[in-house]
């Protein structure tokens, strides 16, 4: 009792002291910059990035390739489709044919049973005749 009381008394010490890393605030620090300075997002928009997407050569092109990759994600999803529900089909059928041959297993066994005690008997009865 009083080991697992120092255990957990270790662990939890261990566990404060390694999750202050984890409790940060996540400034930079390098040891030329102490301050609590905020590093927020400085890039500003060029007039190369501030043209119209619309206006763009070959965009329509790109949004076409777009489109096609769609059509084709469509009909490869549709085949996928396809294959499952045949899938399910055949599964059902093995599932069917299982249990059937199951039955019929169970059926063989308890003839082969009733076999061998007709087979007992008839040999009871020969050495009780003798």
């Amino acid at each position: 009792m009083i080991k697992t009381l120092k255990h957990t008394a270790i662990s939890l010490a261990v566990l404060l002291a390694c999750s202050s890393a984890v409790l940060a605030d996540g400034n930079a620090f390098t040891p030329l910059n102490f301050d609590d300075a905020s590093y927020g997002n400085t890039s500003t928009v060029t007039p190369a990035q501030a043209v119209n997407p619309q206006e763009v050569p070959g965009n329509s092109k790109m949004q076409n390739a777009i489109l096609e990759l769609d059509n084709a994600q469509v009909d490869v999803r549709n085949e996928l489709l396809n294959y499952k529900a045949k899938y399910s089909d055949i599964d059902a059928q093995y599932k069917l044919i299982k249990a059937e041959r199951k039955a019929l297993d169970q059926q063989i066994r308890a003839i082969e049973k009733r076999i061998k005690q007709i087979d007992k008997a008839k040999e009871k009865i020969r050495k009780n005749m003798l």
